[in-house]
């Protein structure tokens, strides 16, 4: 059996050249976090003693731990937060403490106001007469501390090493029976905490760290010798879909999953299909095992206490057999939240959404759920140590975990709340998902910016692929990976629309807002309109658009969530223009087509307007083309004399910008404007010709 050891990241050459103090604290956290096995995201505290100078000059003890929050992988010096230990010491001889007395106490024990508010678990830190202490999630061990036979065989594995500490919610009781424990046993090496973690310590920091890896790996090789791999979580019941399959069908259902989980707040989801994942869902054990609960509290705010698990046999089921289970199964599983939170809540509790943050589908993996893509990555990645901590309980014994009452203080405990309240405000478009054609152009590329600034995810859908990545490269660089997605699309494409759209699933789980805004522009007295460019015209912005809001309209009408639509017509949409009679037809056309819409869209809550812009010469493409020079000619003007004639023939003698059009994207696409459809708006400077009637 391969063993899954973790890997001893320590590089002797950098740690030498790190000040000593609380850059070691960093470095050695970074690294712990680092690797998934070893630490939970944003879980695990660390925490290093030294000796600093209080604000008087004065040499105090001062202990540096993680403040609330923060993640161990990215965290820096600033997420660390110090306190004096004279003033925490005295706290081990109380009986009880409880947490909100301990947060307060500890508030007024910080070197520095500034500091973050101390981790939950400072006071394990805090006891413990060690200079340098870990403690983490690492899956070898939670393996180990959720099997119900775990104590017997730590002493297996650890000999008279190890200290056992009966699970009890972290705070005061916890810090004093870990310390307890360590003092009662010379031979202490480590702590295991029962359904919950490890600890050790050092004098150094290097001595620390190795420690956490050496006693993941003692774990890691014991698990290994007692697994067989045809008796994993009871041997293999489903096969999996080809690839191809799996994104056909997850491309189908996760709109719907999207639209089941969100009907109080819009969700972003994500699916994983990784080898761990496909043999666990497929697995005969999978229904009973995921139902037992979180493997560690850490997961819980994040993964809930039990993930939905769909019945679905891939081989002898449809689709929409599938599709059926999935909206009884979420609608199930909402009503058991709710009964959950009724049996355990306490006066004051606000209950989260019911609906499930991981679904798990026999044949193609997992879908997940967040209020954005990261916070969606962060219940899969979750998952995936769960998955890793049943596969080691089993293989020692029988998977155990939290109560649900247990589960419950930990989900809704006030201590967790506030790291969750730590999080900035949601603005107008968070939990959005824009498609934006186009999206390479000055316009395009000037609503992604718009949107993405406040919150949304855009995918920019352009001919002009390299145009596109470039933007959505510069939306990732500035706003986080993931913010932005590109494709290559021809609007006229019917198959390149819909895979587009595909894509758009796969990726954010559906789509929001449609900015309908990919374009030309020809310009021939009408007695020399060719057919070719006739309908070229037609083509792109007629069927293109007609393609791109019919797609979106199915993707919408499937989540039942309902949805915005954006037309970017034109000031010719309304008005004739001179020799640009296929241009001006087509755009008149747009704005009736979005009309059309917007008549059978109300009752599925999807809502199509219209932007006119008129003559957006900045960063387009239109306009880099043989258009200048036809516009020019129909005026009797020189090409570069275009942009002020265009200002003084407007009533507020002004020039149109991409951001100016962007503006009116946005307000049609929020909640601004959500009793608003089949509307236009004008963005023109004021063309008196092209006043709507």
């Amino acid at each position: 059996m391969e063993v899954n050891m973790v890997k001893n990241l320590w590089v002797d050459s950098e740690a030498s050249k790190l000040n000593p103090g609380l850059d070691e604290l960093v470095y050695r956290s970074n690294l712990i976090g680092s690797d998934r096995a070893v630490c939970n995201w944003g879980g695990g505290n660390t925490s290093m003693k030294t000796i600093e100078k209080d604000f008087r000059g004065r040499d105090i003890e001062v202990m540096w731990v993680k403040g609330s929050g923060s993640d161990l992988a990215t965290m820096g010096a600033k997420n660390f937060t110090g306190l004096n230990l004279e003033d925490i010491r005295p706290l081990i001889e109380r009986d009880e403490m409880p947490d909100e007395e301990m947060v307060a106490y500890l508030g007024h024990c910080m070197i520095d106001s500034k500091h973050p508010r101390a981790s939950i678990e400072t006071l394990l830190h805090a006891f413990l007469p060690f200079k340098h202490v870990d403690h983490t999630h690492p899956d070898a061990i939670i393996s180990l501390c959720c099997a119900d036979n775990g104590k017997e065989l730590a002493k297996e594995i650890f000999g008279d090493r190890f200290v056992w500490v009966p699970y009890v919610r972290p705070g005061f009781t916890l810090s004093k029976m870990i310390a307890e424990g360590v003092q009662n046993n010379p031979n202490a090496e480590l702590v295991l905490m029962e359904k919950h973690g490890l600890v050790v310590w050092g004098e150094t920091a290097k001595e620390s760290y190795d420690k956490t890896i050496s006693v993941i790996n003692e774990a890691a090789e014991y698990i290994a010798a007692k697994q067989e791999e045809n008796k994993i979580f009871a041997g293999q019941k489903y096969q999996s879909l080809s690839e191809e399959e799996r994104k056909n069908v997850l491309a189908k259902v996760m709109p719907v999953i999207r639209g089941a989980v969100s009907d109080e707040k819009k969700m972003l989801l994500t699916y994983d299909d990784a080898d761990d994942v496909l043999e666990f869902v497929n697995s005969q054990d999978a229904p009973k095992l995921s139902q037992v609960g979180a493997a560690c509290p850490d997961h819980l705010v994040h993964t809930k206490r039990v993930p939905l698990y769909i019945d679905w046999n891939p081989q002898d089921e449809d689709v929409d057999t599938l599709i059926e289970k999935i909206k009884a199964g979420i609608e199930g599983f909402k009503e058991e939240y709710k009964a959950y939170f009724d049996r355990n809540k306490t006066e004051g509790d606000v209950m989260f959404e019911p609906a499930p943050r991981v679904i798990l589908i026999p044949g193609l993996g997992m879908v997940n759920s967040g209020k954005n893509l990261v916070m969606a990555n962060v219940s899969g990645a979750l998952y995936h140590r769960a998955i890793a901590v049943m596969k080691g309980s089993t293989a020692l014994g029988e998977f155990v975990s939290l109560n649900e009452n247990e589960s419950y203080q930990i989900e809704y405990w006030p201590l967790e709340l506030y790291k969750l309240s730590l999080a900035p405000a949601e603005a107008e478009f968070s939990r959005k998902v824009a498609f934006i054609t186009g999206g390479a152009g000055g316009i395009g590329s000037a609503t992604a910016r718009r949107l993405v600034d406040e919150g949304a995810h855009v995918v920019l859908a352009d001919l002009n692929l390299e145009g596109a990545e470039k933007v959505a490269a510069e939306i990732n660089d500035e706003y986080g990976e993931g913010r932005a997605l590109a494709v290559k699309m021809d609007v006229t494409k019917e198959d390149m629309v819909q895979a587009a759209y595909a894509k758009t699933a796969l990726t954010y789980g559906g789509v929001d807002i449609i900015v309908n805004n990919a374009g030309l522009a020809t310009s021939s007295p009408f007695d020399e309109t060719s057919l070719d460019e006739w309908n070229l015209n037609m083509n792109v912005l007629g069927t293109g658009y007609f393609l791109v809001a019919r797609e979106a309209f199915k993707q919408m009408k499937d989540q039942a969530i309902g949805g915005s639509m954006v037309f970017i017509g034109s000031k010719n949409s309304v008005y004739a223009g001179k020799n640009a009679s296929a241009y001006s037809s087509v755009k008149a056309m747009e704005t009736h087509l979005a009309r059309c819409i917007a008549a059978e869209g109300g009752e599925f809550g999807i809502r199509v307007n219209s932007v006119l812009p008129d003559a957006v010469l900045q960063g387009s493409a239109i306009w880099g083309s043989r258009w200048r020079e036809e516009r020019a000619a129909a005026y009797g003007i020189d090409p570069d004399q275009l942009e002020e004639h265009y200002r003084k023939r407007t009533t507020l003698l002004v020039n149109i910008y991409p951001a100016d059009i962007a503006e009116s994207i946005a307000f049609f696409a929020s909640d601004k404007s959500d009793r608003t459809t089949g509307c236009m708006i004008t963005v023109d400077g004021g063309v008196p010709a092209a006043f709507t009637r």
